[in-house]
């Protein structure tokens, strides 16, 4: 036992810090961006929206390390783009924890847009049209109607955004690389210390991050299934 507690006393609980600090950014971010660009969708024809969700759903059916290639040749320092950012707003993307948040975003981003999509499409049509009658502005409407009626639904976009955020390793790994202490997060420890062939660290936190999804979906399910 003492053992036991020796060796969790000797593990470096970075990437579990990391980790957590990636996908809580990430999260709020695909938050903000994917009910914004929902609401956009469900507003515009079936046309648009059609090339809007190939456009916005991409990265999630691209290999990450594909996205994540693509992200390290926009945002390299050597790019107009990342050359731009850097010089006029100091901001660097590749081999920092900006880079982290960034792939993380870009991955977990459609995941938050198709649910929060589905959930603004299943609010009454006929609830906003009678609010409108009422004198409600668009504001006012989105806020009060649909936003609180498309809750169950941003719910599970935001749990299973977050849960995707966390465990990146792909386009994280191309873009911010592997930093220990300050881009190594938990997915890149533990392919790092597979390959050295440390199995019991490698279990270790492979069980801490299925059973923290496990945790989120389930008590997700159990919010769901209350309401």
């Amino acid at each position: 036992m003492s053992e036991t507690i020796g060796w969790l006393k000797s593990l470096d609980y970075s990437p579990l810090w990391i980790s957590l600090k990636t996908g809580v950014v990430a999260t709020v971010l695909s938050f903000f961006l994917g009910v914004w660009a929902a609401n956009l969708a469900v507003r515009k024809s079936t046309r648009f929206r059609a090339v809007l969700d190939g456009i916005l759903t991409l990265p999630l059916v691209l290999p990450p390390t594909v996205a994540g290639f693509i992200l390290l040749r926009i945002f390299s320092l050597r790019r107009p783009a990342g050359g731009f950012l850097y010089e006029a707003f100091g901001f660097k993307a590749v081999h920092t924890w900006a880079g982290c948040i960034l792939a993380a975003t870009v991955i977990a981003f459609p995941l938050m847009y198709r649910n929060a999509r589905g959930a603004l499409e299943q609010v009454d049509r006929n609830l906003l049209d009678a609010a409108r009658t009422l004198g409600l502005s668009e504001r006012e409407i989105f806020f009060r109607i649909t936003l609180p009626l498309a809750k169950p639904g941003l719910l599970a976009g935001t749990v299973l955004t977050f849960a995707r955020a966390m465990g990146e390793y792909g386009a994280t790994s191309m873009l911010a690389g592997n930093i220990p202490g300050k881009t190594g997060t938990i997915s890149q420890r533990i392919a790092m210390v597979v390959q050295d062939g440390d199995y019991l660290t490698a279990g270790f936190w492979t069980v801490l991050v299925v059973v923290t999804a496990f945790i989120l979906v389930t008590g997700m399910n159990l919010w769901s299934g209350r309401k």
